[in-house]
C-alpha cells in the first residue's frame, strides 16, 4: 500500500470542511448511484436505513472523521474496528471495494462540480486506496478467524416469547454441524428474502445465551407497523419463521463483548431490546461459575415488554454476587402485584450508583441512542475512565 503524499494529505484534510456541510447529500448520491448502476449490492446494505437516511448519515460521519484524520489515522483505531466487524458479517469483500471507490469519487465530483480540482479528487482517490487496503486487512483477519465463511443455513428449533414484544429463536446448523464459540456481547447476521422489495435483506441480531455448544439464540424486537420497513425482517420473524424453519446466518462478530479474562466487577446497563448482549454476558458469568461482582441494570417502558425477567430473578436469587436495578418508566397495575421492577421511572444513575459505583469495575452499555448518551455522559461525570465504559447502540432509538 503506498502512502499518501504529504499534497495528498492537505488536500484530504483540506475538504474536511466541505464534507462537514455536504457530506450527507454526496453520500445520498453515492448510494443513489451505485445501486443504479450495482442493483445486486442491495443485497449486502440494509434498505430501511437507506430510506431513513440513517446510512447516509452514518457513512458521511465516517467519511469527515477519515478526512479530518487523514494525517492522524491511529485515532480511527476503533471505528476501523467497528466497521470490520460489521463487514464481515455482512459477507462484504475485497471486489466490493473497487464499486464503491468508483461511485464515491464520482459521486464527490458530482456533487461539488467546479468547487473540486481534478489533483484533489486524485488525493482522494489515493486515500481512498489507503482506507479500502486497511478494512480489507482487517476484515481478511476476521474471515481467516471465523467459524465459517459467508452464510450458512440454520434450522430453528425453538421458538419462545419472552416479552409482548420479544421472541427468542433458537438456531443450530441444518447440517448438524458443530455450534461454534463465541465472545458474549457478539452478534451474528440473519437473512432473509423481503417480497416487498424482492431482495434479500441483512439484519444483524446480538447473541442471547452465553455460549453452549448447543444453539445460538437471538431474541428479536418486534417492530411496530409504523416502523416499517425497518420491522420487515423482526415482523417476518416473528410471522413467519416457525420451528423447522431455516434461515442464513453468517459467524459471530463484534468488537462488543465481556472480556472474560478479568476476575473484576462488571455492570451491565441496558434498555429495551438492548437487554439482549447483557443476557449473554451474565449468562456467561453463572455458567462458568464466576465470583465477580455484576450489577444488571436495565430499563424498559413497563412489565409487559421486560423481557428475560423471570430468568434474572432465579439468577439474582441464587448468586449472591449479582445484584439488579431494574426500571419501569410507567408501571401498569399488573407490574404493581408483582417483584421484577425496583425503581419507577427512566434509568437513574443516582438512584443505584452506591451499588454500581464499583472500584475497577468494567461498565457495557447497549441500548438506543438516547438512552446510551445519557447513561454514557452519568458514567462520565461519575468519573470512570472511558478505557472502562464499553458500548454498543442497539435497536431503532426507541426505548422498548
Amino acid at each position: 500500500m503506498t502512502a499518501l503524499t504529504a499534497d495528498q494529505i492537505a488536500r484530504v484534510k483540506a475538504t474536511a470542511p466541505v464534507l462537514a456541510e455536504l457530506g450527507t447529500t454526496i453520500t445520498t448520491h453515492f448510494y443513489k448511484r451505485m445501486f443504479a448502476h450495482h442493483p445486486e449490492l442491495k443485497n449486502l446494505f440494509n434498505q430501511a436505513h437507506q430510506q431513513s437516511g440513517g446510512q447516509s448519515e452514518a457513512l458521511a460521519r465516517a467519511v469527515y472523521a477519515y478526512a479530518a484524520n487523514i494525517d492522524n489515522l491511529g485515532a480511527l483505531g476503533g471505528a476501523v474496528t467497528h466497521i470490520a466487524h460489521k463487514h464481515a458479517s455482512l459477507n462484504i469483500r475485497a471486489e466490493h471495494y473497487p464499486i464503491v471507490g468508483e461511485n464515491l469519487l464520482a459521486s464527490i465530483s458530482e456533487v461539488l462540480g467546479d468547487a473540486i480540482d481534478q489533483p484533489t479528487l486524485d488525493a482522494w482517490a489515493a486515500a481512498y486506496g489507503q482506507l479500502a487496503g486497511i478494512l480489507i486487512g482487517a476484515e481478511q483477519a476476521l474471515y481467516d478467524g471465523a467459524a465459517w465463511s459467508g452464510f450458512r443455513p440454520f434450522v430453528v428449533m425453538r421458538k419462545e416469547m419472552e416479552s409482548e414484544e420479544i421472541t427468542s429463536f433458537y438456531l443450530k446448523p441444518s447440517d448438524g454441524g458443530k455450534v461454534c464459540d463465541f465472545a458474549p456481547g457478539q452478534y451474528i447476521s440473519v437473512k432473509r428474502f423481503v417480497k416487498e422489495i424482492g431482495v434479500d435483506q441483512p439484519r444483524q441480531y446480538s447473541l442471547s445465551d452465553a455460549p453452549n455448544g448447543q444453539w445460538l439464540r437471538i431474541s428479536v424486537k418486534r417492530e411496530r407497523p409504523a416502523d416499517l420497513p425497518a420491522g420487515h425482517i423482526s415482523n417476518g420473524l416473528h410471522d413467519g419463521v416457525e420451528v423447522g424453519s431455516i434461515v442464513e446466518v453468517s459467524a459471530p462478530m463484534g468488537e462488543f463483548s465481556l472480556d472474560r479474562s478479568k476476575t473484576t466487577p462488571v455492570v451491565l446497563m441496558s434498555g429495551g431490546v438492548g437487554i439482549t448482549p447483557m443476557v449473554a454476558m451474565l449468562a456467561s458469568l453463572v455458567g462458568k461459575g464466576s465470583a465477580r461482582r455484576v450489577v444488571f441494570a436495565h430499563a424498559c417502558r413497563h412489565g409487559g415488554v421486560h423481557a428475560f425477567r423471570h430468568w434474572l430473578n432465579e439468577v439474582v436469587a441464587t448468586h449472591p454476587n449479582v445484584s439488579r436495578a431494574v426500571f419501569y418508566e410507567t408501571a401498569r397495575a399488573a407490574d404493581l402485584q408483582g417483584t421484577d421492577f425496583d425503581f419507577l421511572g427512566r434509568m437513574d444513575w443516582a438512584q443505584f450508583v452506591g451499588s454500581a459505583l464499583l472500584p475497577d469495575a468494567d461498565y457495557y452499555v447497549c441500548g438506543p441512542v438516547r438512552f446510551m448518551s445519557a447513561q454514557v455522559a452519568a458514567l462520565h461525570a461519575a468519573g470512570i475512565p472511558p478505557e472502562r465504559i464499553h458500548t454498543e447502540i442497539f435497536g431503532s432509538g426507541t426505548l422498548g
